[in-house]
């Protein structure tokens, strides 16, 4: 391959041919060679639900906001290659300085549940919303959302969310506004609100596809309206499954994550973040038995890291985050040579007005968590 192939390659955002004839011993050695090369200079945090092979080479593993909040923190770091998914990355470029730029490894690790709400859906969403209800909603959004739709929320008074806080900040906007409306996760919004009194009845969801809001009873009466965005990961957990495990493992306990369906967290015996559910594994007695609803990878790694707990997925047939799983040894060591090379390789640039806007939102989450 020619050097000049090589670099239009680059530029197109599609893996050079090079790095794929790789052995896995070559790019291992290599990372490590630049890690080494680049110092302080390079910061890699690595979401809980990376590959083990990408996630040895993380300078820090944690959720998605906490690792942008570390960035953030990171004044050393002049490079951030971010191994999670896009939003996350957005994130950390928002929250990082100007001089410090971040990169996503492979820039087809998206998020489908992020990608479920986009601004344009949600520009004609609040118009027709607001419209019904006037100015009585409260825009919140997930941290598991495009940079944009964290502006927006940022723009019209609400803020962002996170599994951990979530409680804490639907109770803040129910003191601004009567309604909310929750972006773009509508099990996590769903099993929120629940948590905190909000009636089901008393609970609308937004359809984006269709502009149309799904609702049988009084318009006046709904609290909460949920956007149907949802995880595939969480999603694909049943009540089949919650009774399957029940079955064969009588004395096991179920713990998933709130991004599950309703009707899952209700037969579960705890639902939780992701840092609550390592917290909770890692604090249990040697002997427990748990059934986790939540990533492959990361319930993998629970496995390994607890060997004396009886720990399994609740869906046996789940399979890892196919969009984190983009993120590899060759997309990693080809985005390290890039920076090496003096080649921005994949850089995530989020605008200046998006930046402060979102950093609105954030800013209003922070300041009451």
């Amino acid at each position: 391959m020619s050097i000049l192939h090589y670099f239009e390659e680059q530029k197109s955002g599609t893996l050079p041919e090079i790095y794929r004839d790789l052995t896995r011993e070559q790019m291992e050695t290599r990372i490590l060679e630049i890690k080494e090369q680049l110092g302080d200079k390079l910061f890699i945090p690595g979401h809980h639900y990376q590959r083990d092979d990408v996630i040895q080479f993380a300078d820090a593993a944690g959720d998605s906001l906490q690792l942008a909040q570390m960035c953030a923190d990171n004044k050393e770091a002049e490079h951030i290659v971010f191994c999670g998914v896009h939003f996350m990355a957005e994130t950390a470029d928002i929250l990082t300085n100007n001089q410090q730029k971040v990169y996503l490894p492979d820039m087809r690790a998206g998020c489908s549940m992020a990608d479920m709400a986009d601004i344009f859906q949600t520009n004609r969403a609040w118009a027709a919303l607001e419209n019904v209800f006037g100015e009585t909603i409260v825009p919140l959004t997930y941290v598991n959302s495009t940079a944009a739709i964290k502006a927006f929320v940022g723009k019209n008074g609400g803020a962002t969310v996170t599994s951990s806080n979530a409680h804490a900040m639907v109770k803040w906007a129910f003191t601004q506004k009567e309604r909310i409306l929750f972006l773009p996760d509508q099990h996590l919004g769903r099993n929120t609100t629940f948590d905190i009194g909000v009636p089901l009845e008393e609970m609308a969801v937004w359809d984006p596809i269709h502009d149309k809001l799904e609702y049988e009873g009084r318009l006046e009466d709904i609290q909460v309206i949920l956007w149907k965005g949802h995880c595939s990961v969480h999603e694909g957990f049943s009540v089949q499954n919650t009774i399957d495990i029940r079955n064969e493992y009588p004395e096991m306990r179920i713990i998933v994550h709130p991004e599950c369906p309703r009707e899952v967290v209700a037969l579960a015996d705890d639902s939780g973040s992701t840092k609550n559910i390592i917290d909770i594994i890692s604090n249990a007695a040697a002997g427990s038995q748990w059934a986790i609803g939540t990533e492959m990878n990361l319930v993998n790694r629970l496995i390994q890291a607890h060997p004396d707990k009886h720990i399994i997925s609740l869906n046996p047939h789940m399979c890892p985050c196919l969009t984190m799983n983009r993120i590899d040894l060759p997309h990693l060591l080809w985005c390290l040579e890039g920076i090496v090379n003096g080649e921005a390789v994949n850089q995530i640039i989020v605008d200046e007005q998006t930046t402060n806007d979102a950093i609105t939102a954030l800013e209003r989450m922070l300041e009451r968590t």
